[in-house]
């Protein structure tokens, strides 16, 4: 049965607010333009059809196509900015992220769905998303080549007749594919169907779009607790925060790496480090004609010129801020595989925190509450799954359609 209202029930026009489009060109300064009180006024009692638990791109993104479908759509949001959608790079590699099992499946459909859902983003807002379908290049150093590269040639004829085609490069191709490269390259993967999109053009665009479309996002409220009925079949009840109780009809938990704190669900911090650095080649704007994914360290150019690289993956809760140990072995790392950079200044160092769960999979779909719905746990690729969650997530909510690769991603898979 579908949670979606009656769109004609009446409504007074002070009950209704909208959110401001911030762009976030500066993610250091989007803190400073937001108003965490500006909904303080705002009528609690109303119940929307949904509401949404979260603050970052998935939270955003299933908010969105919840509300293009016809639901009307409140969204309750700690803190935007910390989420993990800020600290990511963008990257759309499920080859050269080397994935297996379902949630190779997953990526790949995600990918796949990236072009067209991206477009129709930007229609729909009038703001760039900075998809770049630039390819990714894998460079490999002697010492980690491994059984699967031996005889690379050949595997790599067989994989470009198929869908998702992959190219090994020996070293001369590999530095005619990108120059500049160390000489401790010997050879590299190509995989041309990989992508990327700009994360953080992503989420001003998805804000922008939530703006337009009427979603009720409010800012700076904290999660007490999740109210569930008493019962054998219980539904959440409400959502009670530190600016009141919350109803709807349904609700969705996307809150990232701090969803265990709202529910008991198997997800923790993995903090990220990051930095980023300006070309300045005199005599092109942006020299790195496509991403880099070293085994340990990528390194991911903007079409204006800026390279993100990345990432540390710590064990270390919310311990927060950059360290001199992170940040140098990022730039060590990225220095050897791509010594150009030396000479580029450097712009700016932030970290993040992915949620993670123990098999690295996220966790999608039907909670043991018939009202909740889970959306977490995505670790290394939020933005990737960004477009499918939110299509199976609105599918789930509004028509309780699933689609058979989603029961790989149960919470239940655990066990008790």
């Amino acid at each position: 049965s579908r949670v979606l209202k009656n769109e004609g029930r009446s409504r007074k026009a002070s009950q209704v607010a909208k959110i401001q489009a911030h762009p976030l060109q500066d993610i250091n300064s989007v803190a400073d333009r937001i108003e965490p009180n500006r909904f303080s006024n705002f009528a609690f009692e109303d119940s929307p059809d949904v509401l949404v638990l979260g603050g970052g791109l998935m939270a955003m993104a299933i908010a969105l196509e919840l509300r293009l479908r016809g639901a009307s759509v409140r969204v309750l949001s700690r803190d935007r900015t910390a989420a993990a959608a800020y600290a990511a790079a963008g990257m759309l590699a499920p080859q050269a992220e080397k994935l297996r099992g379902p949630l190779s499946d997953l990526c790949f459909r995600s990918r796949d769905l990236y072009p067209a859902w991206s477009a129709k983003l930007e229609a729909l807002t009038g703001l760039e998303t900075g998809y770049w379908p630039s390819g990714i290049l894998n460079p490999i150093y002697a010492e980690d080549l491994g059984a699967q590269d031996v005889g690379a040639q050949d595997v790599g004829a067989q994989r470009s007749s198929n869908p998702h085609p992959a190219f090994w490069l020996d070293a001369e191709a590999t530095r005619q594919q990108q120059p500049g490269l160390s000489s401790d390259v010997i050879g590299s993967w190509w995989f041309p169907q990989d992508a990327q999109v700009d994360n953080r053009r992503l989420a001003a665009a998805l804000w922008e779009g939530l703006a337009q479309t009427g979603v009720i996002w409010q800012e700076g409220v904290t999660v007490k607790e999740i109210e569930v009925e008493p019962g054998p079949n219980g539904r959440v009840q409400a959502i009670a925060t530190d600016q009141g109780r919350f109803r709807a009809t349904h609700y969705v938990l996307a809150a990232g790496a701090w969803s265990r704190q709202l529910w008991d669900l198997p997800v923790r911090p993995r903090k990220g480090q990051m930095l980023s650095i300006q070309a300045q080649d005199s005599a092109e704007i942006q020299p790195l004609r496509q991403v880099l994914f070293g085994d340990r360290i990528y390194i991911v150019p903007r079409q204006e010129g800026l390279i993100v690289v990345g990432a540390t993956s710590e064990d270390v809760d919310f311990r927060p801020g950059n360290t001199a140990a992170g940040l140098n072995r990022l730039l060590s790392e990225a220095l050897r595989l791509y010594p150009a950079l030396q000479d580029f200044p450097l712009v700016e160092t932030w970290w993040g925190y992915r949620p993670a769960t123990p098999d690295e999979l996220p966790i999608l779909g039907p909670s043991a509450l018939d009202n909740l719905t889970l959306a977490t746990g995505h670790y290394r690729n939020g933005v990737l799954l960004t477009p499918i969650t939110a299509q199976w997530i609105a599918d789930w909510v509004l028509e309780q359609k699933s689609d058979p690769l989603l029961s790989e991603f149960r919470w239940d898979r655990f066990g008790p």
